[in-house]
């Protein structure tokens, strides 16, 4: 199911809801941030069911905090999985990292330490997520800024393990691979080439702020040429993967989007044969 091709989509945003209802855009799906929809109704749910009647929606969560060693929060999983059953989504994702430490929530997505009892601790924690919703969900990688001590392989080699013990998919945000690449100096398609295809089962674009000594994952920008440049190249590597433009502030109009997610098409059009 996660694999299915959808096409290219966008962040579904509160300014463009009047937009997209009116003009119905070019736009294959859209993906809408889980927990704003964690109400039983309102202008939300007014404007979700309006969208989700001319439009496949899949989820993206940015609370699970499904790395995290405090127990699984129970009341959020209800409220997720209730949700889930009012969106019907093609699917749905969140972040492999962690966001709470002893109870208190960072409201940050804070990256893993790439351990053996890391991974381990990740497989029990997916399989008890997917069992109570009852599906499968996919997982997005995140960008860093650290590094641990402690961690025994890199990023890359801890998905493609992570993969092979679980059998998780993965959304892959092009965008976070290429700033954790700057940030920590490495090779951004070694790290693409090291996750086996078939587990990619969505892709991120965005931008982001450089400091020419690091970047900053802010989603604020347009996606910069060295981001389109290495989705390009990855995109030879994999079959055709659901892409969608991430913008998360100083969202732009509508139709300024839609023309990066036409130059998207464009780029993989001659790999992808779409």
């Amino acid at each position: 199911m996660t694999n299915r091709f959808l096409g290219f989509g966008l962040g579904l945003r509160a300014p463009h809801f009047e937009q997209i209802i009116a003009e119905k855009p070019a736009v294959d799906w859209f993906e809408i941030i889980s927990e704003n929809y964690f109400v039983a109704g309102g202008k939300p749910w007014h404007y979700l069911n309006k969208i989700r009647s001319d439009y496949p929606i899949v989820m993206h969560g940015v609370s699970m905090s499904i790395g995290s060693t405090d127990a699984i929060n129970k009341d959020y999983l209800n409220q997720l999985k209730n949700t889930i059953q009012r969106v019907e989504p093609q699917w749905v994702s969140d972040h492999l990292c962690f966001t709470q430490v002893g109870g208190i929530n960072s409201h940050d997505l804070l990256p893993m330490p790439y351990t053996t009892e890391a991974l381990d601790h990740l497989a029990n924690k997916i399989s008890q997520v997917q069992d109570y919703l009852g599906r499968e969900m996919i997982f997005e990688n995140v960008s860093s800024y650290l590094t641990y001590n402690d961690s025994q392989m890199s990023e890359w080699e801890f998905l493609a393990q992570l993969h092979k013990q679980t059998g998780c998919k993965f959304l892959m945000d092009v965008n976070n691979v290429y700033v954790s690449a700057r940030n920590h100096d490495f090779n951004a398609m070694d790290y693409l080439s090291a996750i086996p295809s078939k587990a990619i089962a969505q892709i991120h674009l965005a931008g982001h702020q450089d400091f020419g000594t690091h970047i900053i994952d802010t989603h604020d920008e347009d996606v910069p040429d060295a981001v389109w440049d290495l989705y390009a190249q990855y995109a030879k590597t994999l079959n055709p993967v659901s892409t969608m433009i991430e913008r998360d502030d100083n969202l732009g109009s509508l139709d300024d989007l839609i023309i990066e997610l036409e130059h998207a098409k464009t780029l993989v059009k001659p790999f992808w044969g779409i």
